[in-house]
């Protein structure tokens, strides 16, 4: 990366703590980003994520983690869990999805990262949650942002954690569940896992209140 492309880079990354930046002038250091992966697939958990950075710190590539690749998010990482202040993730099994639905389970898996951080002794001064949604509870401050994943740097890494984390539970699943192709798409609705279903059935981790069409 040449000066100008490094210049670029900060200027982005300084741009993503705006939300973090109002409560820093405040002294409120504590900032917690949420986020989850697996709202969408046929199968598996949905996994939730919740990250303190550092006031600013600058970790290069930091993004939404649908805008980067497999192999960067598991680069990125260990570099998120090394500096933030703390880190925890959180999973809610199939079988809930089904009986309390996804919108429920997402919202109840952030709830029990963020619980793990108060838990380590880091209780949230705010936490941004990805999405129109908070979460059920009235003990803590909360801001949705749309789209946050991409606008706050606390979310951003909350939500590669969630996926990278998310990704290596469906590649061992492919293991005790071979034929659908798990370590491939992580239990997403693609075509051949759609076939797969049709063929061999669901297996013990698919979400029965989803429709495969």
């Amino acid at each position: 990366m040449n000066s100008s492309d490094h210049e670029k880079e900060a200027m982005r990354l300084k741009e993503m703590y705006r939300f973090e930046e109002e409560y820093y002038r405040r002294d409120r250091l504590l900032v917690v980003g949420c986020d989850e992966a697996g709202r969408g697939p046929l199968a598996g958990p949905v996994v939730a994520a919740a990250v303190i950075l550092p006031p600013f710190a600058e970790i290069s590539g930091l993004n939404d983690s649908k805008k980067l690749s497999e192999k960067r998010r598991f680069k990125l990482e260990p570099i998120i869990k090394e500096r933030a202040l703390a880190w925890a993730v959180a999973r809610v099994e199939h079988d809930e999805i089904d009986r309390i639905n996804i919108l429920e389970a997402s919202l109840k898996a952030m709830s029990l990262a963020v619980d793990e951080l108060i838990e380590k002794g880091f209780s949230p001064d705010v936490v941004f949650i990805d999405g129109p949604h908070t979460m059920r509870r009235v003990d803590l401050a909360q801001q949705a942002l749309i789209k946050g994943d991409s606008l706050s740097a606390s979310i951003a890494a909350a939500s590669i954690l969630a996926k990278t984390e998310r990704d290596r539970i469906m590649i061992g699943y492919d293991a005790l569940y071979p034929g659908y192709g798990f370590a491939g798409h992580k239990g997403y609705p693609t075509k051949a896992h759609r076939e797969a279903v049709k063929e061999m059935g669901f297996s013990p981790i698919h979400r029965r209140s989803f429709k495969v069409k």
